[in-house]
Parts: structure tokens; sequence; C-alpha cells
């Protein structure tokens, strides 16, 4: 059980000024007696009551060079090092008797740092929960920059934690103070250093680069050592405690005029702790002109993507799709975007623009893009299949009007006649058709027929069809009609002459060598 500052206030006044035991006091306030003896202890009063000896004795020297050398040992595995020294007690007693001799750590001191004007400022992420945008649920950050001397704080909150809106952060900071400080300082976080071995760090490359174009330098505090940025976490705890409880708002643009508001107000009000006789917004008017100035030309902290467009003109960016002109289809293409706008560009040429959406699996479209498209499928309907054989055959719309009546497969009918066209010429099939039509036969058989009857007419070779397969070639070969007057001569002879004109008509059966043999 923990002894709370309470606790330990009744237990010293019942021990000191009443005298009661151990015991007493514990079964008065129903507590454990360890735990009455731990405050006791905890107060710098020796063990109470007459001290025993005890099996462990033997073992202290041991036990206690041993926690020296490791203090955070567990008491499991010193038991099992002292079992096998001959240690014949049980585990909780032992685990009881080791947390008296256990040594305490002692608390750290730490001095209060001093920065000079216009020197240092901190930089820091807070997180306050999600927002609920349509079907996405985005993480609220609060991007927070405080001038170590002024304490001038710059809130800006933000729907992610990315590089861009971290090096955004710090540009809309640097506007609002009208310069910079010569020093920022980090913790470990990921938008800052990207691996730490001790004393060696990596920076992020585009921190870096940030860096160098603003002339300021990247500073990061030791692991585990809040104190050495604590103007910034204090920050972040008085905006959680002044700023944030019961705040309501309609979106984000709302939030941030708010948090501008209250960062010109109240918190510009407050007393500055570097100067109790001044205000932060009158130690900030001392602090400005000793920053650094801003550069001329603006640092670039767009969000840069290189995207694919498949077979639909969208392309997906942060959980939604956006158009672009039908003809980017299959290309990579560059997106650019804030926190307001989503630029997509081919090269250098912007070919899409739109107002960016924090919505999750929307198509977000610009009417252009999408009604070219369907010009585009309508006019290509046009010479597709059935419209290409109506341009060029026209006697064709009643063809396939009286097969699809008789229930004929308009698909392949089409391709049929497609191929004859390709072969003969449009005006060779438009009187072929004809012809078809006339003999009541819609079929492209009859139209093929009727195509080699012309030609034969005019005594013309038949067109020769350049690389087609051969089941192409087959099923396109024109077929002579046989005269069946030898057919009908078969019914009119007798059975022995009917046999020998059978085998007349018979191709003769090779004989095997093995009756060439035989002979």
């Amino acid at each position: 059980m923990p002894v709370t500052p309470e606790l330990r206030a009744q237990i010293l006044r019942y021990y000191h000024v009443e005298q009661w035991r151990t015991g007493t006091i514990a079964r008065q306030l129903k507590v454990h007696h360890g735990t009455v003896e731990r405050a006791l202890r905890q107060a710098g009063l020796p063990r109470i009551g007459a001290v025993r000896a005890s099996r462990l004795d033997a073992f202290l020297p041991f036990i206690l060079e041993t926690l020296k050398k490791f203090p955070d040992l567990r008491a499991s595995r010193l038991y099992a090092m002292v079992k096998q020294r001959g240690y014949q007690g049980g585990p909780d007693h032992f685990r009881h008797l080791i947390s008296h001799h256990r040594p305490r750590p002692l608390p750290e001191a730490y001095l209060r740092l001093h920065t000079l004007i216009g020197e240092q400022g901190q930089i820091d992420w807070g997180h306050f929960g999600h927002l609920q945008i349509g079907q996405a649920k985005r993480p609220l950050m609060a991007f927070v920059a405080v001038l170590s001397w002024s304490r001038r704080i710059f809130l800006r909150f933000s729907l992610d934690a990315r590089m861009e809106s971290f090096l955004r952060g710090h540009v809309e900071a640097f506007e609002s103070w009208g310069g910079l400080p010569r020093v920022l300082l980090y913790d470990n976080l990921k938008s800052a250093v990207l691996e730490r071995q001790g004393d060696a760090i990596r920076f992020s490359p585009a921190l870096l680069a940030f860096a160098a174009h603003h002339h300021f330098e990247p500073r990061p505090v030791a692991v585990a050592r809040g104190n050495e940025k604590g103007r910034v976490e204090r920050a972040i705890r008085y905006i959680r405690d002044n700023f944030w409880p019961a705040r309501t708002f309609t979106d984000l643009d709302d939030l941030n005029a708010q948090a501008d508001a209250w960062v010109n107000g109240p918190a510009d009000e407050r007393l500055c702790p570097q100067d109790k006789t001044l205000t932060v917004c009158q130690a900030f008017v001392q602090e400005k002109p000793r920053l650094l100035a801003l550069p001329t030309n603006p640092y670039p902290v767009e969000e840069r993507v290189v995207v694919t467009v498949g077979k639909t003109p969208y392309v997906r960016f942060d959980l939604n799709d956006y158009s672009v002109p039908h003809t980017q289809v299959r290309k990579a293409l560059t997106v650019l975007a804030d926190t307001r706008a989503v630029r997509i560009l081919d090269g250098a040429v912007v070919v899409a623009s739109h107002v960016r959406s924090y919505d999750k699996g929307k198509q977000i479209e610009v009417e252009s893009h999408i009604k070219d498209l369907v010009e585009r499928k309508a006019q290509a309907h046009a010479q597709r299949g059935m419209g290409r054989l109506r341009q060029a055959v026209p006697a064709s719309v009643e063809l396939l009007n009286q097969a699809g009546a008789r229930g004929e497969n308009l698909g392949s009918i089409t391709s049929a006649l497609l191929r004859l066209v390709d072969r003969y010429g449009a005006a060779e099939v438009q009187m072929a058709v004809l012809t078809a039509l006339a003999r009541k036969v819609p079929h492209p058989n009859a139209v093929r027929l009727a195509l080699e009857a012309q030609r034969e007419a005019r005594q013309v070779p038949a067109p020769v069809a350049v690389q087609l397969s051969e089941k192409i070639r087959l099923r396109d070969t024109v077929i002579h009609a046989h005269p069946l007057a030898s057919y009908d001569q078969l019914s009119s002879t007798t059975p022995d002459s009917q046999a020998q004109a059978q085998a007349q008509t018979e191709p003769e059966t090779p004989r095997s060598d093995s009756n060439e043999s035989k002979k």
C-alpha cells in the first residue's frame, strides 16, 4: 500500500505524540504493520522493536555488496543467488527482509537554467486527442514553440505530425515573432532526430536543410532530461490547463483562431518568469529586436508525393481520390499539398487543383475532367462495333434487325460483316447485304455468297487475307456446290452396279507390306 502524505502525517503523530506501538497504529488505521514501519523508516527513525536473529544475517554482507553493484536486481534473482550459498528461508519472507536493506535512490537536484535574450527557443508537439471528420479519425496535434527568455508562446493545431506540418509550424512561428532565435532545442522527436546512439545524433536531413536556410542551430537535449526544455513542457501544461478545458470549436480554422486570440490575450498578459516586473508581452517587445531576421526567400513546406495514375483519372492522396484530366492516365504525377489545397503537376505544369479534404474515401472531382471523359467515350462508342458498321454499310441496320428478331448473335454477325468490309470494301458489302435481304436470309454467309457471286461475275481474283490465322482462313473459305447428278444415278442402278459405282467413288486403300509379301 502506498504511503500518502496524509497517512504519513497520521502515523508520525500517533507514534511521537500518542506514543502508540506499531501494531496499535496499524490496527487503528486499518493498514499493514509493514506500511507503518516503512513510513517510520522513511522519516529517518531506526527500526522499531527488538532485533531478533535471522537466517539472513550470515548472508547480509554478500547481499549488501550485491545490491550496491546492482541496485535494481530483483528479489527473486537475489533469492536464487543466496539459496545457492546455503540460505534455508522461504522466498516470501526473503523478499520482505530485502525491502529493508535495498538502497533508496537519491533524488537528483537540478540547476536553474538561464538563457540570453533572443538566444534560444524550444519546440515540441502536444497530443490533444482525435477529431472525427466524416469517415476519418484524425489526430489533433498542437505545435508549440516558446522563446526561452520572454516565454512568448506560439500555438498551432494540425491534423497530423508529418515533417511538412512540423516545418510549417516553424515558418508560422517565425512569421508570428517577426524573427527567430539563434538556437532551437528539440528532444527525441521523430521529426527532428532520426537516430541516436549515446552522444552520436543523426538529425533529419529535411530539418537540417530548413535550419541552414534560416541560419539557426538545431540542438538536441539529453535523453530523459525534460528540465533542459522545461519551458516548452510547462507551456504545453499551461495550454492544457488554461486554454484547452471546456473549449468548443466548429473546425480546425476556428480552433486556430481561438488559439491566436488566447496567445495574444491571457498568455501574453501573464508575468514573465524571467523578470517578474514585466509581462510576457512587454518582455517580448524587448526580445524581438535581438532575434535573427527572416530570410527574404520563403522556404517551401508543401507535402510532395509522387503518385501513379491508374486506368481511371484519379490520384490517391491522404485517404482520398482527386480527379485529373483523362489524358493523364497511366502517368507518374507529383502532388503538392498544403493545409487548404492540393495541386497535381505533370513535370512543372499544374494539371489539376483541388480543395483539400480531410475525410476518408471521398472522390474530389473537377466537373470538366469527368465531362471531357464522358464526351470522349461517347465519340469512341460511335466508332466501335455496330456504330462503325452502320456508318460503312447503312443496309446492315435492317439485316441486324431481322437477325435479332430470329434470335441470332448480333455480336458475331457484326464481327463477321466488319471482316467482310475490311476484305471486300464497304460498297461491295452494301450491295451483298441488299442481295441477302432480298433473298430474306439475314446472315453473314448469305452476304459472303453474294460477294463471291459479284466477284465471279466481274471475273476478278479472290481477295487474299493478309496475316490471318489458319482458323480464320478456313472459316472464310468459300465452298462451291458439287453437282448432285452422280448421286441420283445410284438410286436407279442394280445392287451390283451400285456396289461397282461405290467402289469407283471410294479412293483406293493402300496395301500394307505384309499383303505384298504374301503375294
